[in-house]
């Protein structure tokens, strides 16, 4: 993209999408698209994308084309939600300045992945409002789901089961998050997608089908976008087949699981790793069954991939 080199004084915008660095920003009723002044914000080095739908910018727009623009800076971000990107070995942000981070998943086809939405937890630890959305209820719920729902709701996550098929519990769904920006999460085939279509009818948003041999979905949302509706809006994202956590230390690990934090006072070894110290508090509100066994055993998986050379 040519630019010329007259330009407007700088406006504020908000990032509504990115591709191939090329960035649509929102600015008093107008989308210009944008490139980043120099190739580079100063500031951010080693991630692999500088900006993220919802980020706020600083930009100058083309005089003469009044279309096209420059980036010139990132304002201070609210709150953000990453993961690692592998392929790139540095940090990606999905999403940012957001009023919820809706996490999404499915009872079942893909089946219930609690170990997924409990790294979703740990990575939105910070400032962010997380709500947990299980759809396609019209399929069943087992005990080991529902005993699992329950207990994010003792740890303080909101939850919502709902069914964008049959429309069970869509209106309550969509009076939390109406005027608000909203985040939506989740892996591929758990209908993020189709719930979006309901929620907010007329976008026509791409759904895929499940697949039968691995009972995993394709992804159909290929980069983050920013949508408004009304005086909120979404972001919709691509599946995510796993996060994989980055910036936390092991011995800091146990920080961001919320129901350790009242039992780890009371461990021998500080700080501790919660895994073969004796005397650990939070081992023995396992063994007591205080603690669900299977959130456990997530925090020792996630403890073991940090230990290894994990993303840090």
């Amino acid at each position: 993209m040519s630019l010329s080199t007259g330009t407007s004084q700088p406006n504020e915008g908000l990032i509504l999408s990115g591709i191939n660095n090329i960035y649509s920003v929102y600015s008093e009723n107008s989308v210009y698209l944008c490139e980043i002044k120099g190739k580079k914000l100063i500031v951010l080095d080693n991630v692999y994308n500088p900006l993220a739908a919802g980020d706020k910018v600083k930009f100058s727009v083309d005089l003469i084309s009044n279309t096209k623009g420059m980036i010139i800076e990132r304002l201070e971000r609210q709150n953000e939600f990453s993961r690692w990107n592998n392929k790139r070995n540095s940090p990606q942000t999905i999403a940012a300045n957001i009023d919820y981070f809706i996490c999404v998943s499915s009872a079942g086809n893909p089946p219930f992945r609690p170990r997924f939405i409990d790294r979703v937890l740990v990575m939105a630890e910070s400032g962010i409002n997380v709500l947990i959305v299980l759809n396609k209820s019209d399929i069943g719920l087992d005990d080991t789901t529902v005993t699992r729902m329950e207990d994010y709701k003792r740890m303080g996550y909101n939850y919502i089961i709902c069914s964008a098929e049959t429309g069970e519990n869509m209106d309550k769904l969509k009076e939390i998050i109406s005027g608000k920006i909203s985040a939506f999460v989740g892996q591929s085939g758990v209908g993020k997608s189709t719930l979006l279509n309901v929620l907010y009818p007329g976008h026509e948003l791409k759904t895929g089908a499940v697949s039968i041999k691995h009972d995993r979905g394709r992804h159909t949302t290929n980069y983050s976008k920013l949508i408004f509706e009304g005086d909120g809006g979404f972001i919709d994202t691509p599946g995510i087949r796993e996060i994989e956590i980055f910036g936390i230390k092991p011995d800091d690990l146990g920080f961001h699981f919320t129901e350790f934090l009242e039992f780890s006072d009371t461990c021998r070894f500080q700080p501790c790793q919660h895994n073969n110290e004796p005397d650990c508090g939070v081992i023995k509100a396992v063994e007591n069954g205080l603690i669900h066994p299977d959130r456990y055993e997530s925090y020792l998986r996630i403890l073991t991939s940090l230990e290894q050379g994990g993303a840090v």
